[in-house]
């Protein structure tokens, strides 16, 4: 009875070692881990994916940009259009209708916009508190 008493304190021990052991490495992997993360994503990539400095903030400002600079290149192209157009009237139809459908497609653009920014701040932890400046 004596030899299994001292049999079970000495494997306990041993358990409790290995165990301690065991767990020590795994913080120290994760943390290797999570640090090689770090490195590969490089300085001023964006780590989130939504909020201010998030992926999905990036693309659509810069969509938002591209789609305005457009449009304002095309009223410009039209209102060239209409200024040479010497009064033929198929020259001036042609050139509001380049100026109107660049006004339209900032208005999309916008209104785009605007159901990104809801939908986002519908699916974003915290709820649909207003917009979250995407």
């Amino acid at each position: 009875m004596k030899k299994f008493s001292v049999l079970a304190t000495i494997t306990a021990l041993i358990a409790a070692v290995l165990l301690t052991i065991g767990f020590a490495p795994a913080a120290e992997a994760q943390s290797a881990i999570q640090q090689g993360v770090n490195a590969a994503r490089g300085t001023g990539v964006p780590g989130t994916l939504l909020g201010d400095a998030g992926i999905l903030t990036t693309i659509t400002n810069t969509l938002l940009f591209i789609v305005g600079a457009l449009a304002v290149i095309m009223i410009i192209f039209g209102g060239i259009r209409y200024a040479t157009s010497a009064g033929n009237s198929s020259s001036v139809t042609a050139a509001k209708n380049t100026i109107l459908y660049a006004i339209v497609g900032l208005i999309i653009a916008f209104l785009a916009f605007a159901v990104v920014n809801w939908v986002l701040a519908a699916i974003s932890p915290g709820g649909a508190a207003g917009f979250t400046n995407v």
